[in-house]
């Protein structure tokens, strides 16, 4: 059973691709929501490569604004290469979040930067492209949670129906 809640919010994603592939990301991680901002991605929405069709578990809603709608209990993290961010090794996941990511082609605004939680950033050299840094963020949140479900059955759910290879014990 699912104790964490978490939700992603995407600011004026212009790739459709990109949005398709943190769809993919919010369904293996379980993300509860994606929120995304602007119309560009809006408009180039047909080219959708949501290729395990997430969208029809997980919600994918346009808004004005990301940080409308937090709950109380919500903790707003941006995450972007911003001076004076925390390095996402360093960074203790809210049991609650929304995660904010910045565009392809710009960054957060400095008024949401204002009103984070935190400020994390992906310790890489150069910048890593919206759906990459999407799932770095998810696979590090997992990684540190006491709830990460693991082994073979899981695998069992989870790979493709091609796939039948095991380990052989020695």
């Amino acid at each position: 059973m699912k104790k964490t809640q978490f939700v992603i919010g995407l600011t004026d994603p212009k790739s459709p691709s990109n949005v398709g592939a943190v769809m993919r990301a919010a369904g293996c991680f379980q993300a509860d929501e994606v929120r995304y901002t602007g119309e560009r991605f809006a408009r180039a929405a047909k080219y959708n490569t949501d290729t395990k069709a997430a969208a029809q578990h997980i919600p994918l809603n346009a808004v004005t604004c990301l940080t409308t709608d937090v709950a109380p209990t919500q903790k707003i993290v941006c995450v972007d290469l911003v001076e004076g961010a925390i390095a996402l090794p360093n960074f203790k996941h809210p049991d609650n979040a929304l995660y904010i990511f910045g565009p392809e082609d710009g960054t957060i605004a400095q008024a949401v930067i204002d009103r984070a939680d935190a400020v994390v950033y992906i310790p890489t050299v150069g910048c890593m492209n919206l759906a990459a840094s999407v799932n770095v963020v998810l696979y590090d949140r997992m990684a540190k949670s006491a709830d990460t479900l693991m082994g073979d059955e899981l695998i069992k759910r989870s790979r493709d129906t091609n796939n039948r290879v095991k380990v052989k014990v020695s």
